[in-house]
């Protein structure tokens, strides 16, 4: 295959992409944060660490840069490296994917990171390709919806799900205001002492849980009682954390609040937009493909299931059995931790089980990530802020097929990158679509 190689910087024009693809399925990315970002880290680390570190003829606070930069130079480079992968590299990382269009399986594999002063900084990543998909005109395929259970208990169970969070609505104290296990969209951006941003760049875009466990007691207090759209600036202990695991820090950030999601209700109205659900009416009947179970599958999920195994007996495809490999490795991590693995374990057929629900895992997202592709099916803030809103309750999360990644590290509820976060949004974007152009009367 001819050698594709290009440099694009017209959403963040301070970094910068290359890609390379010699081969079909195994493609090379890098992200280049320019020079003047990494030296301008690197002075604003080492002055941070004045008052920080301890040295033998100097006191506190009265450490020479020169004396830091020459000393402590593995651990102020590995803390630019993480600095610089969390602000600037995997937000652009995800949106340089998207607006290229590729069909990428699995996640980006960091393979090398190189970062000294007075050089850019590169970060290289992997990845597995997958060839574009000719769609049909997939909209005019026949589909039979599974039909729900016609017992009239489960309309009185909807009907009283939508009752009790309503009325759980009304209990809210302040609206627009955060609490606990809230979610909320913010901004955040570096500064300096005089409250002016370091880095001529959008501020990165993050989502974050307020965790109830002592773990989340900095990030919690940072957040708790504040509005929508309030702007503050903080050197919370928990933004440093974040932004640097092994490094004491003391940075000053610019932290602005886009949105907020409560936990204490279900929101109806989001859920209708994410639906496309006019009435009342229609909405008990969409809440009703997560009450009505056969054989201990909803109609929703079965729904899912037999919509997404039409586009892939239509479209017919292989993909490499190194991908699928590697899926399984995921699939195993994940079961592992399940309290039944040794009785699955234990199943004849557990091997060759997971071996098949992995290649039907791989051929579902790409077959998505091209059909969203296809019909700019990209996902806005309102629309992830509708897919967490189905997080929140047991049921409601019936309707979620990709699951969100995992919030929690060591216990504690961590940020999540909004553009990773999107990635998989718009997988579930696509398949919504699919099913509700397939079920139209």
């Amino acid at each position: 295959m001819k050698q594709h190689i290009f440099q694009e910087q017209s959403i963040a024009p301070n970094l910068g992409f290359i890609f390379e693809q010699e081969h079909p399925t195994f493609a090379a990315l890098s992200v280049v944060v320019p020079q003047h970002f990494v030296n301008d880290l690197f002075k604003i680390a080492a002055c941070d660490q004045k008052n920080v570190l301890q040295a033998i003829g100097f006191h506190r606070g009265e450490i020479p840069l020169e004396y830091i930069k020459q000393n402590f130079t593995h651990a102020l480079t590995e803390h630019v490296q993480e600095f610089l992968f969390k602000y600037f590299v995997l937000p652009f990382l995800y949106k340089q994917i998207h607006s290229r269009k590729l069909l990428v399986v699995g996640e980006p594999r960091l393979s090398n990171i190189n970062v000294t002063y007075n050089s850019d900084a590169v970060f290289d990543f992997e990845l597995s390709m997958f060839e574009h998909i000719l769609l049909q005109e997939w909209k005019y395929f026949p589909f039979k919806a599974p039909k729900r259970k016609k017992y009239k208990d489960l309309d009185r169970q909807v009907d009283l799900f939508v009752k009790e969070e309503r009325d759980l609505q009304k209990t809210l104290d302040v609206e627009n205001v955060i609490h606990q296990n809230d979610w909320v969209l913010f901004v955040i951006e570096l500064v300096d002492n005089q409250k002016q941003p370091i880095f001529s760049h959008e501020p990165l875009t993050l989502w974050l849980k307020m965790g109830d466990e002592d773990a989340d007691e900095a990030l919690r207090n940072a957040f708790i009682g504040r509005a929508k759209g309030e702007q503050f600036y903080s050197d919370n202990v928990g933004f440093q954390h974040f932004f640097g695991q092994h490094f004491e820090t003391h940075y000053m950030f610019n932290v602005t609040i886009m949105d907020i999601l409560h936990d204490q209700y279900f929101c109806f109205e989001l859920f209708k937009k994410q639906f496309k659900i006019k009435t009342n009416k229609e909405m008990l009947q969409k809440l009703i493909e997560v009450f009505s179970y056969r054989n201990n599958l909803s109609q929703r999920r079965a729904m899912a299931e037999e919509a997404l195994a039409l586009l892939l007996h239509k479209h017919r495809f292989d993909v490499p059995k190194h991908f699928i490999l590697r899926q399984q490795e995921r699939l195993l991590e994940a079961i592992s931790s399940n309290p039944d693995y040794h009785v699955y374990r234990a199943q004849k057929d557990f091997n060759e089980r997971v071996l098949q629900l992995a290649e039907k895992q791989v051929k579902e997202a790409l077959i998505l990530d091209q059909l969203a592709y296809n019909d700019n099916l990209v996902p806005n803030d309102l629309e992830v802020k509708a897919y967490l809103n189905l997080t929140k309750r047991p049921r409601a999360k019936e309707f979620i097929y990709f699951d969100p990644p995992a919030t929690k590290v060591d216990g504690k509820e961590i940020p999540i990158c909004a553009e990773e976060l999107r990635h998989i949004c718009m997988q579930e974007k696509a398949l919504n679509h699919v099913i509700h152009h397939l079920t139209k009367s």
